[in-house]
């Protein structure tokens, strides 16, 4: 009997140690921490500032090949005003946004073929990709000159430097109480052409604008997932009552 109750203690006990043993493997994996990303996806405005820095910094190396041009007009967006601002090659406006690199290429230049961004929201998430951004300073030792505090050695350059300026980056490691901590120090180098503020507005249009790639139909997709979950809502009442009049009797 003993040996039952402690076999079923220890069923009940495993799941909990395999938690804090998963915390303490997380814990001792974490690096920098994430910023909350300030989007909203229903943002007409941040979405297109976020297309044009898209468009403008990122999509020379990048593709997003599952995204067509024409789906910007959701965004608010004319044809005149997509094929002006948004498409700087022979593409039509019906076409998928690829670019003109070869994967040979990136490879050549970066070590690594550029990812392309259509999911890449779904992938890595909002908060990585508004911290990621955010965190890049100069590194001699790098072969690109430049590393980034979320994801070290990365073969990215920095392509917004001009906007936030240079940075460097120190980290203090210490030792207290047999806990490491590592604390992060910034320090800027050079200006760039926006303010902190200024910045950091950028890159949330742009990330909102990589969620909104990922899954252009989503705000639209929650708004039908909502009536249909209010109308079944409505329907499960009526069932309800139909139920207790056929048991009535039974009862």
């Amino acid at each position: 009997m003993k040996t039952m109750n402690r076999l079923f203690v220890a069923l009940l006990l495993a799941p909990l140690a395999g938690l804090l043993i998963a915390g303490k493997a997380l814990a001792a994996e974490e690096g920098y921490r994430l910023d909350r990303a300030p989007i909203d996806p229903r943002d007409l405005v941040s979405l297109q500032s976020g297309a044009r820095t898209f468009a403008n910094y990122c999509q020379s190396c990048h593709s997003a090949k599952y995204m067509r041009y024409n789906r910007l007009e959701d965004l608010g967006l004319t044809p005149q005003e997509i094929q002006d601002n948004l498409m700087f090659a022979s593409d039509k406006i019906g076409e998928t946004m690829t670019v003109a690199m070869t994967e040979a290429e990136g490879k050549h230049w970066f070590g690594v073929a550029p990812p392309d961004l259509s999911v890449i929201a779904r992938y890595r998430g909002a908060d990585w990709l508004y911290t990621y951004l955010r965190t890049f300073y100069r590194d001699p030792k790098a072969t690109t000159g430049w590393n980034n505090a979320v994801f070290p050695n990365v073969a990215m350059p920095n392509v917004l430097w001009t906007l936030q300026g240079q940075r460097a980056l120190d980290v203090v490691k210490s030792d207290e109480g047999g806990d490491e901590t590592v604390s992060y120090k910034w320090r800027q180098l050079s200006p760039g052409l926006e303010s902190q503020v200024q910045y950091d507005a950028t890159v949330r249009d742009l990330v909102n604008y990589l969620v909104y790639v990922s899954e252009p139909a989503a705000v639209e997709s929650k708004r039908i997932g909502i009536a249909v979950l209010f109308v079944l809502g409505i329907l499960f009442i009526f069932a309800y009552w139909l139920k207790k009049e056929y048991w009535k009797d039974v009862h």
